[in-house]
């Protein structure tokens, strides 16, 4: 929407002119909403609802599914190692007992988190490996790809020739 459309209608709502971008029906918590609906002697009504986003297309795919696991996984790990990395720093600025233990668990929440990161890395290379488009010559996906188009083509292939035996077409030695 440009400043000039915004301008003409300064007091129509997010919602609204989402749904005259996008050719949405307007929605009133949750149910479709008619023209002059709401209306009392004339006056229209003043919706109380707006909704606080609205959606639009999405730039960029989203991950696939193993490796979005595998970055949620990361990123909880990484968060608890650095809690507990906090934890034990203020223990030990607090002489209390506890700053050993605690030290002693951070450093095996590092070598934890630093696996979970190199999880994610590798999680995406195989995936990407395996069903992405990825331009090497020894790529799996490229060599599946290839079996997919030759079984369709033996496929196709099998399929004209049932259709060219039932009709009796080109291969028929007598004429019966």
């Amino acid at each position: 929407m440009g400043t000039g459309e915004r301008r003409e209608t300064p007091e129509s709502s997010v919602m609204e002119r989402s749904a005259a971008r996008w050719g949405h029906e307007q929605l009133e918590h949750g149910v479709q909403v008619r023209e002059g609906a709401g209306e009392f002697r004339g006056v229209p009504r003043q919706s109380s609802y707006r909704p606080l986003w609205v959606e639009e297309p999405a730039w960029r795919y989203r991950l696939p599914d193993p490796v979005r696991t595998a970055a949620v996984r990361a990123v909880l790990i990484i968060s608890v190692t650095l809690i507990q990395a906090m934890v034990a720093f203020l223990c030990a600025m607090a002489e209390s007992w506890l700053a050993f233990p605690m030290m002693i668990g951070s450093v095996a929440g590092t070598v934890v988190a630093t696996w979970a990161a190199v999880d994610v890395w590798v999680t995406r290379q195989v995936w990407s490996q395996r069903y992405g488009v990825v331009s090497e010559p020894s790529s799996t996906a490229r060599s599946l790809r290839r079996e997919r188009r030759a079984a369709r083509r033996r496929a196709r292939a099998a399929l004209r020739d049932q259709k060219r035996i039932r009709r009796g077409g080109a291969g028929q030695l007598s004429h019966s």
